[in-house]
């Protein structure tokens, strides 16, 4: 109908994924956007649909209803050129309950002369304004949004709001919120992990592989910290994508990957280590992404004695060598098993990949692990490092001058990244040497 191509116009970005066919959008999303200075969240929601046995039509109503719930304001959008339909006087019943301000948006209004059809629509007995628009080219939007923000309150009412509570200058790690992406292969259990950590349902779950299908951000409070959790829909081979609405999830899938600074990546223990999975463990290792690794669906596993978690998790690290520096937690979503653990580990591997050691820290440290084992002379040419610091970036880097740096070999570096994190930790998180002549 448009609803998608609607939410992204207003929030300025190809978030939600938009197709001919219907039924595209599953779970609830959200976006932000700002009209004549006002700031607002968006929600974008499946299509309401009842009388369907469809598996999925009846986790998108309990998606709608949710939305309605959260919503301050309802824009119910109908289709101008099928005029009314008994699906909308259906979601017409659900909308006069809520009693919240409802606006129509008469879709599709892409020239002049439809907008005389839009009239049709307060036959649906709702106390509400239509408005004729196209979501495709944006034509009618403004007048929307001007009655739309009339419900919000001003700005200035806001922030006198938070200096009366205190709150009118954010906190400094307010400032920087870590996002925590959830990934793995479709059917792995992704949004069940979330909707536990949540404790409501914030994303579908079906037993059906590739139910979600956008990346579904959530704001969620833990430990004391502010954080977005991300589902994502599950990253099949290339082979096996057959459909272009599933080409895309994949591509949302991999863009949160991008921007997440943690990736907690889901492996299924019924069915072990897939070359998928260590493509998925591999993409996030490239893009420096802390990493947790989530066993899930432990409680399948039989014959486990107090030996099976070690044999386990040696297993897993011998097939991902040379990655080696994450940690591996066994889980059980469905029975609530170490959960929270992933959480927090996924937590603590940010709080270090954003944890600056200081100059003198570490070349007291290292200094001496290279007195104690220097590296190779080449060509009868010593290397000598004088000095380590570690560089102003997004990931933790460290800079090693010496007076040959191009004399370092892979051996060697790969000697000081294990006596760094031997020293300093850094479980879940990748680190980089740079060598620089001085």
């Amino acid at each position: 109908m448009g609803k998608s191509t609607f939410f992204n116009r207003l929030i300025g970005e190809r978030k939600a994924i938009m197709d001919n066919q219907s039924g595209v959008t599953r779970d609830r999303h959200y976006g932000f956007s700002e009209w004549n200075g006002k700031h607002f969240t968006i929600i974008d929601t499946g299509g309401y649909v009842v009388g369907s046995d469809d598996i999925f039509e009846a986790e998108i109503r309990k998606q709608v209803k949710l939305a309605v719930d959260e919503a301050d304001v309802i824009l119910f959008m109908v289709d101008l050129n099928d005029g009314i339909h008994p699906l909308d006087q259906d979601f017409a019943k659900v909308i006069r309950r809520s009693k919240k301000p409802v606006y129509i948006i008469a879709n599709k209004a892409d020239v002049p002369s439809k907008e005389a059809y839009a009239g049709e629509f307060y036959g649906l007995g709702l106390d509400a304004e239509v408005f004729p628009l196209s979501s495709q080219t944006g034509t009618g939007t403004g007048d929307l949004l001007d009655e739309v923000v009339k419900h919000f309150k001003e700005e200035a009412d806001e922030l006198a709001q938070a200096e009366e509570n205190g709150d009118s200058e954010p906190k400094e790690e307010e400032k920087r919120i870590p996002r925590i992406a959830i990934l793995g292969r479709p059917n792995v259990g992704k949004s069940s992990l979330l909707n536990v950590l949540l404790g409501t349902d914030r994303s579908i779950v079906t037993d059906i592989a590739g139910t979600t299908r956008d990346s579904i951000d959530t704001h969620y409070q833990a430990y004391g910290m502010n954080l977005i959790l991300t589902d994502t829909a599950g990253i099949r081979k290339k082979a096996a994508v057959k459909e272009d609405i599933e080409f895309y999830s994949v591509l949302r899938s991999i863009e949160a990957m991008e921007k997440s600074d943690v990736c907690i990546v889901m492996l299924d223990a019924s069915r072990g280590l897939e070359s998928q999975d260590q493509n998925i463990i591999s993409l996030a290792a490239k893009y420096k992404k802390g990493l947790v690794i989530a066993v899930n669906k432990w409680d399948l596993v039989e014959e486990k004695d107090s030996k099976t978690v070690k044999e386990w998790d040696e297993f897993f690290r011998k097939k991902l060598a040379p990655l080696d520096y994450f940690p591996i937690i066994f889980i059980s979503v469905h029975e609530k098993q170490r959960i929270f653990k992933v959480l927090e580990k996924a937590i603590e591997v940010f709080t270090t990949k954003t944890t600056k050691i200081p100059t003198s820290k570490l070349n007291d440290v290292m200094l001496k692990e290279i007195e104690d084992y220097p590296p190779p002379a080449l060509n009868g040419q010593y290397v000598k490092v004088k000095y380590i610091t570690q560089l102003p970036t997004k990931n933790p880097t460290f800079a090693f001058f010496c007076n040959k740096p191009k004399y370092i070999g892979e051996s060697y570096e790969r000697f000081l990244e294990n006596r760094m994190r031997d020293h300093f930790g850094f479980e879940g998180v990748p680190i980089t040497l740079v060598f620089r002549e001085k």
